[in-house]
């Protein structure tokens, strides 16, 4: 039977976005991903930073103005998040590849783990150096 022949079916072919509901480990694989592209710019952004700072104390006064504008917080903030995440969520997939924490229960949970962790991560990343360096 050829192609033209075949009964089309209104069921896609194989398995798609739609047909799984959003679980947290779809959305933790999704966001590892997500994160490493966010870590690539932001690592950009900081290079960039680095040759203002080399460039001399104007170029280096632009940068700084920029990083602690309500932009600039809040891209760093979402680069320090996008940095813990990634780690706590590369470690999950280390022990994964090591064996440990195949069954539904542990890979729910330390997704999750991987979530809220690097919330708590990048919060005390933050309030140390606010702290410290007298942002707060």
């Amino acid at each position: 039977m050829a192609n033209s022949e075949r009964p089309r079916s209104p069921r896609p072919l194989s398995p798609h976005l739609q047909v799984y509901s959003w679980q947290v480990q779809m959305v933790t694989s999704i966001l590892h991903r997500g994160t490493g592209i966010v870590l690539v710019l932001g690592s950009l952004l900081l290079a960039c930073g680095l040759m203002s700072l080399a460039a001399g104390p104007e170029q280096w006064s632009s940068f700084s103005g920029f990083a602690r504008s309500p932009l600039g917080f809040l891209v760093l903030f979402g680069w320090s998040w996008s940095l813990a995440f990634h780690l706590v969520n590369g470690i999950r997939h280390l022990l994964q590849d090591a064996g440990l924490g195949f069954s539904i229960d542990s890979f729910v949970r330390n997704s999750w783990i991987s979530v809220f962790g690097s919330l708590v991560l990048t919060a005390l990343v933050w309030v140390v150096a606010m702290t410290q360096w007298g942002g707060a």
